[in-house]
């Protein structure tokens, strides 16, 4: 396909039951599996997002001993790794230092929020700094590309509670845009849309796929290519997913003990990531969580800590403790499973922030975009853990050594998906382009 994409809106509990209804709109994003030519892995990766992007000091990097204006007001707390420390409010990280590795020495150019998406999530420049369409295909719509064709139990790419505003399948077409499950902080028991369908539902369901089906004679006449079929198949695939048992039990994360519930949070965060985790566990290939939607009162909603109407220390106070608990349940729980070497999970943003600490109005202290250093943690996958990998300088301002790039981080994820970076598909021209411009798995991840 070649379409240009577009920015899908947020889908909510009418639209998961209209998808089934009519059994039309999944199916669009399910029918171009069929194209794939690569075997499916049993690997999958969590992607979890810190939109707005994280502060490394205030996270993976602190640097206490630089001067005030750049160290800001918390310490770093040593780790269970010799040599590793993290900022004071994770303790829980501190506590489970050897499951996860850090690598601090990630760095781009783009400043700007739609721009430092693009850049981390395709490995390409953007053809402008503030363009939401994409140029290029990102992480999730490559993965749910290849995926290898086959009745799908689940999704292959899956984004928690909201989908990226300026990412998206570029010249892959809208297939593969990420199906989107909203989860909402406000119901009781953080439930997702309902996947079955109630019994009027599905017997309208019914009418709808015979009424096609009375069509099926004419539309292959008309088609020797055999693009109908190939719809019906897809059509299949959609109903299938809707209201298949194996979906079902997958997304009800009812299915849960409650007190692992309760490890992870029960807020839109943590409920968010053990959800990622029965989906990926089931097989979807790429399940993302926008980690920067916090339920948190009087709370900035993302991790963009401007010097403007917030002050990101106070925010912190306020988001890390939530951050901390949900992800450290989620690598603890991957691992107690024995999913560690399945399942890969990675946290980062679009880049870090400003070393320096600004001021504004009202002494309101924050920091600003700085795409010239950021830190990913990487945790599972198979990898080398308990480790960091490269460093910045002595106030965070740019790498000292082992500098790396997004498409290293993105090189790094596809290996562990059995993805060929190497690939190519057509663009907008019909020019043949690789998934990746260049770019290597990070080495000392690599056992």
């Amino acid at each position: 396909m070649t379409g240009r994409a577009t920015a899908a809106p947020r889908p909510g509990r009418r639209d998961f039951l209209r998808a089934g209804v009519l059994g039309l709109g999944l199916g669009d994003l399910l029918r171009a599996r069929a194209a794939s030519a690569e075997p499916a892995a049993d690997t999958a990766c969590i992607l979890v997002w810190l939109n707005g992007g994280p502060s490394h000091l205030e996270t993976y990097d602190p640097k206490p001993d630089a001067p005030a204006e750049y160290r800001g007001e918390f310490g770093a707390m040593p780790t269970t790794v010799v040599g590793l420390r993290v900022c004071e409010l994770l303790p829980r990280h501190a506590r489970i230092a050897d499951k996860f590795s850090l690598v601090r020495s990630v760095s781009h150019e783009f400043g700007a929020h739609a721009g430092g998406v693009q850049q981390v999530l395709t490995g390409r420049r953007p053809l402008a700094v503030e363009k939401e369409e994409p140029d290029y295909p990102d992480l999730g719509s490559v993965v749910k590309r290849v995926r290898a064709e086959g009745r799908p139990v689940l999704p292959p790419y899956v984004t928690i509670p909201f989908r990226f505003e300026s990412g998206g399948p570029a010249y892959l077409g809208k297939a593969f845009e990420p199906f989107v499950v909203p989860v909402s902080p406000n119901a009781p028991r953080f439930e997702v849309p309902n996947l079955s369908l109630p019994a009027a539902a599905a017997g309208r369901l019914h009418d709808r796929l015979e009424l096609l089906a009375s069509f099926d004679d004419s539309r292959r006449a008309l088609d020797p290519t055999g693009v109908m079929d190939a719809m019906d198949h897809h059509q299949r695939e959609a109903v299938a997913l809707l209201t298949g048992d194996a979906a079902r039990r997958a997304f009800d994360i009812g299915r849960e003990p409650p007190q692992l519930r309760d490890r992870y949070g029960r807020t839109r965060v943590g409920q968010s990531l053990l959800l990622a985790r029965r989906l990926a566990e089931a097989g979807a290939g790429l399940v993302t969580v926008m980690a920067g939607s916090f339920d948190t009162p009087n709370g900035n909603g993302n991790w963009d800590d401007h010097a403007v109407a917030w002050n990101i220390f106070d925010q912190m106070r306020l988001r890390l403790p939530v951050y901390d608990q949900a992800l450290t349940a989620l690598i603890e729980d991957i691992y107690d499973r024995g999913l560690d070497r399945k399942l890969l999970v990675c946290a980062l943003g679009e880049f870090g922030r400003t070393p320096k600490v600004s001021v504004g109005p009202g002494g309101r202290p924050g920091r600003e975009h700085h795409p010239a250093a950021m830190s990913v943690l990487v945790s599972g996958g198979g990898l080398r853990m308990g480790q960091v990998v490269g460093s910045t300088d002595a106030r965070g301002e740019r790498p000292r050594d082992r500098p790396l790039r997004p498409t290293d981080f993105l090189a790094t994820v596809y290996a562990h998906l059995g993805i060929d970076p190497r690939r190519e598909f057509r663009d907008f021209g019909g020019r043949p382009l690789a998934i990746l411009p260049d770019g290597e798995p990070i080495r000392e991840l690599t056992i």
